[in-house]
């Protein structure tokens, strides 16, 4: 950062807003010299105008594009952001990060985008997705059902947590863009300036639609007054802040959904069956040690609580020190230091009022009086990590409800998986709980025992330490949030992210009448014949529904026995009749990949034409016994679309197309279902 503060704008209806030189603007301190690098203020700013702007202009422009456009969007943002890392790099050294931990903030963050972009396959070429399979409501299959989802109409707002001002910012974000809907985010003011940034640099890029992202930077005690039953609010933060956010009279009033991620008493535990020399003893120490020492312990999933076999007490006591003791503090620029500053001078004060608390009820056994690596020590807002110790810890209130958000952790007792499992559960809600065993019986016991109080659990072994993400590392594809304490809620989990913004809606009609609704085939919907056949037209022309009825095919026992011979699948229910006593069958049974391989070849059109290639099978089943004599028959119907990007100029322009295969026998039923995965050019874009 430079010596001069910089002013932070905010990002609202289209324009950046610099206030920073009214008279009651708010400084911001640099964590490492404790000089004031920025200034912000929010005074005047027209919030309700965002949530308009937002809602008229972002959410209309982000809902008409399609799952597709918003995924390659994403990807677009992700490169652009990660080729100027450097410069988000540079400034992330105010907040007191090393570069390892502005790498978890600003790497990590871009790479929710990546993930997110890559999500898309997963989804429909629509702005709209389906929830679930379609369920049949009447007895003649006329009436029948779906779940919708469609883009909430309204605005997420993101109030987030001082300890990531990119990752926070970018892991809820990519989630609701991808989702359709825009968002306004409310940053901690202590490290808005690298929030700040990044948004510029995002809103630079132009590749996000007007109105998809605003922030305000500083106090903005008002910005819930303006929400109601479209929006979608999610805080991460302490859990007395949130609860008293969730509880505000708007939020009730117009059942707005909240999302809440509280910092909690996170759990790591140490197998009863590992000692010490032992490959997991050490995996231990150094998780420990890691996640009290990255960021400073500033991390909502960071270890406060560190469960011990009795009989390792003392061993892990002494291991953990050792490895602490050997952590370089100071000003993150200089060498060899490997843990920086706490993001202020009052977070380090409101630490240490914490571990007083521990104190009433524990023995304080390690914080160092270390000489911090820095010019501007005494200015900075450094502190040496602390070990507290207990016992009793059944007994103990503290060490199970008392926080010190920064490098404060407790050692505590138990005397066996059942008793550990009880510990973890006492900090009444958790973002994550690890335990650190290669005995996989001793994993199983904690695992069913602690699950339901915990939102992630970690397995750490010898065979996945090389790749573990670690304890405290919450991944894009998984859910992150925990019962009770950790706020009750989610964010993240792949698909099940997109569904928090967005509504869920069950619509009733004909299978015609949905499939033209859902472009998606529904079971029963009307097949008209494709004329030519479906392998004959480009990807534009295939129209949702269209069918190909194949000619028939008679199945021989010859039939049987090749397929045997070729796939050498000779199993007893295809090639020995004497052997089905006691068996659902009948007589011998085809092979239900004959079955599909048939159906293949009934439905197939040889010549060259403008399907690519079949590269998939999807939901394959068998549902009827195939007997020599029967006759099957098979419907190729189009049951979705989804165009696909071009990787270079050289491509072949191109999309994706399902086709249920439904193959039946002679009175109609059908004896097996799949639907295959093509690639269809298509027609010449020159």
């Amino acid at each position: 950062m430079s010596t001069s503060p910089s002013h932070l704008v905010h990002g609202l209806q289209g324009q950046l807003i610099d206030n920073a030189n009214a008279a009651n603007a708010t400084p911001i301190y640099s964590a490492l010299t404790g000089e004031v690098v920025a200034l912000t203020s929010t005074e005047g700013l027209d919030l309700g105008g965002a949530y308009n702007y937002a809602r008229s202009v972002g959410n209309l422009a982000l809902r008409k594009m399609t799952f597709q456009e918003r995924g390659r969007m994403l990807k677009r943002l992700a490169l652009h952001l990660h080729a100027k890392k450097e410069v988000f790099y540079q400034i992330s050294w105010a907040t007191g990060a090393t570069r390892a931990d502005a790498w978890i903030d600003i790497e990590g963050g871009i790479g929710n985008l990546f993930s997110y972009a890559s999500l898309r396959r997963k989804l429909p070429d629509t702005p709209f997705a389906l929830d679930g399979e379609s369920l049949g409501l009447s007895k003649g299959g006329s009436f029948s059902g779906h779940h919708l989802l469609t883009p909430k109409e309204g605005v997420a707002v993101h109030i987030n947590a001082f300890n990531f001002p990119v990752w926070g910012m970018l892991e809820k974000a990519a989630v609701n863009w991808l989702a359709g809907v825009p968002c306004i985010v409310k940053p901690a003011t202590g490290t808005s300036f690298l929030t700040e940034a990044v948004c510029r640099e995002i809103v630079a890029s132009g590749i996000l639609p007007d109105g998809a992202l605003q922030w305000v930077c500083g106090s903005a005690r008002d910005i819930l007054d303006h929400v109601d039953e479209r929006d979608v609010v999610t805080f991460t933060g302490s859990a007395s802040t949130g609860k008293k956010l969730r509880q505000s009279a708007r939020i009730q009033e117009h059942s707005v959904p909240f999302n809440l991620e509280a910092d909690s008493l996170n759990a790591a535990v140490l197998g009863a069956t590992v000692e010490p020399g032992d490959p997991e003893f050490d995996l231990f120490i150094k998780e420990v040690r890691k996640e009290m020492t990255v960021k400073c312990g500033q991390k909502c999933t960071a270890v406060r609580r560190i469960l011990v076999p009795r009989h390792l007490m003392d061993a892990t006591q002494e291991a953990l020190i050792a490895a602490l003791a050997k952590t370089v503090i100071g000003d993150p620029r200089e060498e060899g230091v490997r843990m920086g500053a706490l993001v202020s001078k009052d977070q380090v004060a409101e630490v240490r009022a914490q571990a007083a608390r521990l104190a009433e009820e524990a023995e304080l056994v390690f914080n160092p009086d270390v000489e911090f690596v820095s010019s501007t020590a005494s200015a900075g807002a450094f502190m040496a990590p602390m070990v507290f110790r207990t016992d009793r810890p059944m007994e103990a209130v503290n060490c199970h409800e008392v926080e010190a958000f920064g490098p404060v952790s407790t050692l505590m007792a138990y005397d066996d998986v059942e008793e550990a499992s009880v510990l973890a559960k006492k900090g009444r809600g958790s973002l994550c709980c690890s335990i650190t065993t290669h005995d996989s019986a001793e994993a199983q016991q904690f695992v069913y025992g602690a699950a339901s109080m915990h939102g992630r659990m970690l397995v750490l072994d010898r065979d996945c330490a090389k790749e573990s993400t670690g304890h405290g590392s919450p991944l894009p594809s998984l859910v992150h949030g925990g019962p009770g304490r950790a706020g009750g809620g989610e964010e993240m989990g792949g698909l099940r992210g997109i569904k928090h913004y967005m509504q869920r809606t069950a619509i009733q009609g004909s299978p015609t009448m949905l499939t033209a609704i859902t472009q998606q085939y529904q079971p029963g919907g009307a097949q008209p014949e494709s004329e030519p056949h479906a392998f004959r037209k480009h990807f534009e022309d295939l129209v949702i529904g269209e069918t190909v009825t194949t000619h028939k095919h008679t199945v021989t026992e010859a039939d049987i026995v090749n397929f045997a011979n070729v796939s050498g699948d000779n199993f007893y229910a295809h090639m020995d009749e004497t052997s089905l006593e006691g068996t659902v069958f009948e007589r011998r049974v085809a092979h239900g990949y004959f079955v599909l391989s048939k159906a293949a070849g009934l439905f197939v059109d040889p010549k060259k034409g403008p399907v690519l290639l079949n590269y998939g099978i999807e939901e394959a089943r068998f549902t009827k016994p195939v007997y020599p004599g029967t006759t099957l028959g098979v419907r190729l119907t189009v049951k979705e679309k989804v165009a696909q990007e071009k990787r270079d100029e050289g491509d072949v322009a191109k999309g994706i197309v399902k086709f249920l295969v439904d193959v039946y026998d002679e009175t109609g039923e059908t004896v097996a279902l799949a639907t295959i995965l093509t690639m269809v050019k298509m027609k010449d874009q020159s």
